[in-house]
């Protein structure tokens, strides 16, 4: 169920914008994907960060709230002892969501919103950017899948066990 204060927030807040502020894509030292004969064996790790939030005051008395959301793959091989020599490639990017605020929130507000709901709108351009820079760099495709909001599938589990519950 969402908190009183992330309701607060969601209503407040209207997405203006998403968009990249850092890139990396990189295979590690002699690492080819287009050759490599033992690509089955690597696996991808993922990482998800909601680096920071800021709000920032615009010129004609609004408000913006910027989310920045760090996330990335990397191919490793898992028979490598060495975490560092294990890494085969990597794509990470640093997103930024813009949000013009429609009211003043509580920093608790703008943290509930920035670990809760910001990644969701971000996903889809991670998404559609990983797919595209896999097969840009020959590595294998990743598909990642579509993110429900987390409190709907909560819900969708609650109305599914009530009948048990009332037996």
């Amino acid at each position: 169920m969402i908190s009183a204060g992330l309701q607060k927030a969601i209503d407040s807040l209207n997405i203006q914008d998403v968009y990249i502020r850092d890139q990396v894509a990189s295979c590690i030292g002699d690492f080819d994907p287009k050759y490599a004969a033992d690509m089955e064996r690597l696996t991808v790790q993922q990482m998800h960060l909601v680096k920071q939030s800021n709000v920032v005051e615009l010129e004609d008395d609004g408000r913006l709230l910027r989310v920045f959301v760090r996330l990335g793959a990397r191919w490793v091989d898992p028979e490598e002892d060495s975490e560092e020599l294990s890494v085969r490639a990597l794509i990470e990017a640093e997103f930024i969501a813009e949000y013009q605020m429609s009211a003043t929130l509580e920093q608790a507000c703008i943290d509930e919103f920035s670990l809760k709901n910001a990644s969701y709108h971000i996903w889809p351009y991670w998404r559609e950017l990983l797919s595209n820079q896999c097969a840009r760099m020959h590595l294998p495709r990743l598909i990642l899948p579509a993110v429900q909001l987390a409190h709907n599938r909560h819900q969708e589990a609650e109305t599914l066990e009530s009948p048990e519950k009332g037996s």
